[in-house]
């Protein structure tokens, strides 16, 4: 990787002695008390998280998913009842996978995913609420295509304690963005990638597949203030308000604050895109009222700003916004912070005519 991004594919040990012996600090030596000492709790909930991605990224890399990754010959058929993708198996398996070291852990009150109607009560004495997208472009594995898993962790409010379970389950899972306590997204695609935050910067553990641990290899990510790529899927180019078309047009023909034409990168796989954006810098984009505030737009926005980033909606910060829905959808703008400025300096950049396509 190149050094301009101030990264590294070999880093060692950033503080403290605890190592693999080699000087390579994985996620639990690093987010322990020989690291940045996140506390026990958290330590242990991420512990089991990582166990749930590796079995996530086998399955993802098995030869025997593609019967699983299509539901009655139709992949991505949306659930016009609750606004939510349709699942398939595939992302049901995730969920299941997820869940199930959630409950293991102890420390987890309540998980909240993309792929359930309603919040999911595990434990009273949990301390953490966890949101997530169990497996984010999912319909995009038959083609080997990058996909992703989003994690969001919040604070259990205890001032909710005394409330029913259909009520707490739900308050504590619309809290706002700016009360993550940490936030992650797992890459899976050439490698396993464990970018994470816990409030103070951002960073990514690659697995290492001959000991099964998650790395450091990407400390204090810090997107570059601006960019010269751009991520949409501007086939709906037609579609988008005056202000982003301006946009678009200007900064491709080098027109913009930033005298260079810019260059186009989409692979449709929010996690995919998003982890080239943090890592060269840009922005990555959909427009229109699709991604999900508590599930995608909050924790990775989260992220994003760790790394000295933003995340906007087009006219406000992401984190900024109170969730009234647990499937609440909205545009999401994620990238480097002179680049969104920019883009939000256009106005109308929100796409609010929406025709029955997908992506």
């Amino acid at each position: 990787m190149s050094s301009s991004h101030g990264l590294s594919f070999s880093v060692r040990s950033q503080a403290g002695n605890s190592d693999d012996g080699n000087g390579f600090r994985t996620l639990t030596e690093y987010a322990g008390k020989g690291g940045i000492d996140v506390g026990d709790d958290l330590v242990v909930l991420f512990d089991h998280i990582q166990y749930a991605c590796k079995r996530i990224a086998a399955l993802v890399a098995s030869p025997f998913n593609s019967s699983l990754g299509r539901q009655n010959g139709i992949v991505g058929s949306v659930d016009g009842g609750t606004g939510r993708d349709a699942p398939k198996p595939l992302d049901i398996v995730a969920n299941e996978i997820i869940l199930s070291s959630l409950r293991n852990s102890g420390k987890a009150a309540v998980m909240a995913s993309e792929e359930d109607d309603a919040p999911i009560w595990i434990s009273n004495d949990g301390p953490f609420v966890v949101v997530t997208d169990p497996l984010d472009g999912s319909r995009n594995i038959d083609a080997s295509i990058p996909t992703g898993t989003i994690f969001g962790i919040y604070n259990r409010l205890v001032e909710l304690d005394h409330l029913p379970t259909e009520e707490k389950g739900p308050l504590n899972s619309l809290q706002s963005g700016t009360k993550l306590v940490a936030a992650a997204y797992i890459l899976y695609s050439s490698a396993t990638i464990f970018c994470a935050t816990f409030g103070s910067g951002t960073h990514a553990f690659t697995l290492d597949r001959t000991t099964g641990d998650f790395i450091l290899t990407h400390p204090y990510i810090k997107i570059p203030p601006r960019g010269q790529i751009y991520s949409v899927n501007d086939a709906r180019y037609f579609d988008w308000p005056e202000g982003l078309r301006r946009y678009i047009d200007t900064i491709r023909q080098g027109k913009g604050k930033y005298p260079k034409k810019y260059s186009a990168r989409y692979i449709c796989s929010l996690v995919a895109d998003f982890h080239r954006t943090l890592l060269y810098g840009g922005v990555a984009m959909n427009p229109r009222d699709h991604l999900r505030l508590v599930y995608e737009a909050n924790p990775l926005s989260f992220l994003a700003e760790q790394a000295g980033g933003k995340g906007s909606d087009g006219k406000n910060r992401i984190l900024s916004l109170q969730p009234v829905k647990l499937h609440q959808r909205l545009p999401l703008f994620l990238g480097s912070p002179e680049d969104i400025e920019e883009l939000e300096s256009y106005g109308d950049v929100q796409q609010k005519v929406n025709p029955g396509y997908e992506v």
